[in-house]
């Protein structure tokens, strides 16, 4: 017990620490009107306190004031992390104004942008820096415009530098774009891959008790394909139809609806009320996961005239990130089927962390903590 005792702890650990780490995201709207530049720059002020000091009296509320006060800072260092070139040629880009917006994740500073390059360009050159040296998973969500055709690009410490044509955007960069978003959201989203690893744990293990492992490999792949299957084939529905408009959850709901998702499946692991119905479970419960992906994907917006090839994108770099989990924690838990490390350390334990975890984001997401 105290080695099962021991792995819960640090699954505990590893999960909280996943979650303490919230997306960051920076949206850059940039319209080109002949040789004239203007947009907006959206930086959450808990990424913007990073780099410039909008909290100097460290009480953890950031101000109008102080915002106000810090202006010229942020400006600076604005335009030190976004650089734009028309033709080869540096455009001139500077920061005009200050202001704050609310988005679901928390409040952002909104800059107001403005530039000139040396004539109209027939392509742009965009180099996109900031936070990337602090944080790798930070991302920048660009929404060009152009003689009325808009594209977009998400900038990643890899994807720092892009090159746009604006009469034709290149529509396998987007598609790349998003598929590598759809594998990143996967790897970074701690609640998708422990209900995914809730499920899978005891796929390797035969009987409604789950005393034993499976004799063979195949019968434990085919239950764990069929698990994966469901999960892949439910969330494809909810995510297309909240993305293109037609259904739609509030983020508040879908993310307490996630959260007790993950507590149900590692309850069922410690005491099964659906003992080989995992199928069912994942299908269900991944309708609602696919709402949880169409929020992110409605952050990073579809590019408009391939609206469908952004969705089928991102939805594959989803399944992409999902296999690439599956692969690595299948062959451990087949491994170690049969010893009691793993029924007792890994998947009673391991439920045991998983099940706190999730009623802790449910008491966060559903806000009860407001009632206490």
């Amino acid at each position: 017990m105290r080695l099962a005792g021991g792995v819960a702890a640090v699954l505990v650990v590893l999960a909280s620490a996943a979650q303490a780490h919230r997306a960051s995201d920076a949206f850059l709207t940039v319209e080109v009107d002949g040789s004239q530049l203007r947009g907006h720059w959206e930086i959450a002020l808990r990424d913007l306190a990073a780099i410039v000091d909008i909290d100097p009296d460290r009480d953890g509320e950031i101000t109008w004031g102080e915002l106000r006060s810090a202006q010229p800072a942020i400006a600076a260092g604005a335009e030190r992390a976004l650089a734009i070139s028309a033709d080869d040629r540096a455009c001139s880009l500077r920061a005009v104004d200050l202001q704050v917006s609310d988005r679901v994740d928390g409040r952002f500073a909104w800059i107001e942008l403005a530039g000139n390059c040396p004539s109209a360009p027939s392509q742009l050159s965009l180099r996109y820096h900031l936070l990337f040296d602090l944080d790798p998973t930070h991302r920048g969500i660009l929404v060009l415009t152009s003689a009325g055709v808009t594209q977009t690009a998400i900038f990643a410490p890899e994807r720092a530098l892009m090159l746009l044509r604006l009469a034709e955007p290149s529509r396998w960069r987007q598609f790349d774009d998003y598929l590598g978003e759809g594998v990143h959201h996967i790897w970074i989203g701690a609640d998708h891959i422990l209900f995914l690893l809730s499920l899978l744990l005891p796929c390797v293990l035969a009987g409604s008790g789950g005393r034993r492992g499976f004799a063979h490999l195949p019968p434990a792949l085919v239950d764990v394909l069929a698990v994966v299957t469901a999960f892949t084939a439910a969330h494809s529905i909810t995510l297309a139809l909240a993305a293109t408009g037609v259904l739609c959850l509030p983020t508040a709901l879908t993310e307490s609806m996630i959260a007790l998702s993950v507590l149900f499946a590692a309850l069922n692991n410690l005491r099964p009320v659906i003992a080989r119905a995992r199928t069912r479970v994942a299908f269900g419960f991944g309708l609602v996961h696919g709402f949880g992906f169409a929020s992110v994907l409605s952050e990073l917006g579809l590019p408009t005239g391939s609206r469908l090839l952004g969705l089928a994108a991102f939805n594959l770099g989803v399944e992409v990130g999902q296999l690439a989990i599956v692969a690595l924690a299948f062959p451990l838990a087949y491994a170690l089927r049969d010893t009691d490390f793993y029924r007792r350390a890994v998947v009673g334990g391991g439920s045991l962390a998983i099940g706190a975890i999730a009623s802790w984001w449910f008491v966060q997401r559903s806000g009860l903590l407001a009632v206490f």
